[in-house]
């Protein structure tokens, strides 16, 4: 059999799929996700700040100073 993987980005979503696992008694096997749910966040941000232009180029020789 194939393996599916499904990320739900809702409480209510995952809730809905396990219901839906459970009717057809597919197996579920949940994970947590190892990183900190702060430092996702910041990541997030980071990207969406970079993607609208509002992050700040530093040269490189002026990295070290």
């Amino acid at each position: 059999m194939e393996t599916l993987i499904l990320r739900p980005k809702t409480k209510e979503q995952a809730k809905a799929i396990k219901a839906v696992a459970k009717v057809l008694k597919v197996e579920v096997k949940t994970e947590e996700s190892p990183y900190d749910p702060a430092f996702v966040k910041k990541i997030l941000q980071g990207r969406e700040e970079h993607k609208n232009g509002k992050t700040i180029k530093i040269e490189l020789e002026d990295l070290w100073k």
